[in-house]
């Protein structure tokens, strides 16, 4: 088993917020075996040094659409489904380039492509997928146009949808059953209105509470949850009480609503980058006008989000949410989160909150002895400068998943 040696770096655990100075790390098959200050010396092992730069952990992202190659949902849908597949490769190049090892998909990622992923296939983070995420009749997943007729059965499903509309308390359970049966990590539903659909007002309250319930059942009968995408506090609070533990965007919480979170041990997952570069570029890459006009009314309260979750004790995961060739723009969500709530727990979002979110504690998000061997080496200091993560790919090294070297700085 191969042997690698990231030696005399500057190892950042993330639980104390502080620096491990001239310690290496042991990295043996897919696992870190050793974290150390002394000598560490194994015959035939390969040695990085690293010294002066940061190793921490791979970045994890929350709220992805690796099959959203096209900013507009609707179009996107309409792809052939090899289309849709293969665009969604070089966008899952570039997250693992840029740091993020492992991503949640949000709606439209399979079994299939996380087994292209784990199985070497193809390069990119390790992925959790949602499936199709479970939309009611009208709501934040019905994409069809006004004159427009739904596809008979699940069977019809194009790759590029990043939902499916089911609706009643015994169809939604059938369709959370399908979706898990198919590889579904968690289930992903539409708890309110949103932006990048046109015909549902942000403000709506999306299922009934039987149905919500319903789908929460059927998730942790099989040992997992629902995340719910939500806006209002109206809408997260009904949520999280009907058994939804993550919440997805969450950008008009209110105090009251985040109470409850926090009451129910829900997670926030913030997903602000979006919103800057969709007011940017959102018209130019085809997103609607309806859709342009209720940005600006999210954009500016998500940033009040992180100070309502925050003070309320909601720990946040990071997201990131963007679709098409916005993708590029991932990072940024490190820039306008440490703004709020500073650089440290904005790393912490996108390792160990992470990490919790996944339910991948001690594997995931951490630099330690028996950890996945998820690592990064940073040219720069994220706790002191946080544009050494903000800027992409431009200033990270090196990234190992799973043990394996999949970036590596050229040579000087």
């Amino acid at each position: 088993m191969s042997i690698t040696v990231l030696k005399n770096g500057n190892v950042l655990d993330l639980e104390k917020g502080a620096y491990l100075e001239g310690y290496s790390v042991v990295i043996e098959g897919n696992r870190i075996v050793e974290v150390t200050d002394g000598r560490a010396e194994f015959n035939d092992a390969q040695v990085i040094d690293v010294k002066g730069k940061t190793v921490m952990p791979g970045f994890i992202d929350c709220h992805v659409h690796v099959l959203a190659s096209n900013a507009n949902l609707g179009t996107n849908a309409a792809q052939p489904n090899i289309l849709a597949t293969i665009r969604a490769l070089p966008l899952l190049d570039a997250m693992l380039t840029r740091g993020f090892t492992t991503v949640r998909d949000a709606g439209g990622a399979d079994w299939a492509l996380m087994h292209a992923v784990e199985s070497g296939l193809i390069p990119g983070p390790r992925i959790f997928p949602s499936g199709k995420a479970l939309s009611q009749t009208g709501g934040h997943g019905d994409f069809r146009p006004r004159s427009d007729t739904f596809e008979p059965c699940s069977c019809c499903f194009r790759a590029g949808a990043i939902a499916r509309v089911v609706d009643g308390v015994d169809n939604v359970r059938l369709a959370a059953r399908e979706e898990i049966l198919r590889g579904a990590t968690q289930i992903k539903i539409m708890a309110s209105g949103g932006v990048a659909s046109e015909f549902d007002p942000i403000a709506n309250t999306q299922y009934s509470e039987d149905e919500i319930r319903a789908i929460v059942a059927e998730a942790e009968a099989a040992n997992t949850y629902v995340m719910a995408h939500a806006y209002t506090g109206r809408a997260i609070a009904r949520a999280v009480r009907c058994g939804a533990r993550t919440i997805e965007h969450g950008n008009l919480v209110d105090e009251a609503a985040a109470k409850v979170m926090k009451e129910h041990g829900a997670y926030a997952v913030p997903t602000l980058a979006t919103y800057d570069v969709l007011g940017v570029y959102g018209e130019k890459l085809g997103l609607s006008a309806d859709s342009i006009a209720k940005v600006e009314g999210v954009r500016v309260a998500g940033r009040e989000s992180l100070k309502i979750f925050r003070d309320a004790g909601v720990p946040m995961g990071f997201g990131s949410d963007l679709l098409g060739e916005m993708q590029e723009f991932q990072s940024n969500e490190f820039r306008i989160r440490s703004e709020v709530i500073g650089n440290l727990e904005t790393l912490r979002s996108a390792t160990i909150i992470g990490a919790q979110v996944l339910n991948r504690v001690g594997q995931l998000g951490v630099i330690a002895a028996g950890a996945l061997a998820d690592v990064l080496v940073v040219n720069g200091d994220p706790l002191v400068d946080i544009e050494a993560v903000a800027n992409g790919a431009e200033r990270i090294e090196y990234v190992f998943q799973n043990g394996k070297r999949v970036k590596h700085a050229p040579p000087m």
